[in-house]
């Protein structure tokens, strides 16, 4: 379950960071807090 959940973090970070490249800065930054609060490292929704 863990790995799932880091994988699925840096998934939503990295698609968050091509967001914010291509200009959809809400889209990015939304992608990126979501990648981080479900991440295991760190904050996360799960603990």
């Amino acid at each position: 379950m863990l790995f799932i959940l880091w994988v699925l973090a840096v998934i939503l970070v990295v698609a968050g960071i091509f967001n914010l490249i291509k200009g959809q800065l809400l889209w990015g930054i939304v992608l990126i807090v979501v990648g981080l609060a479900v991440g295991p490292g760190g904050y996360s929704i799960f603990k």
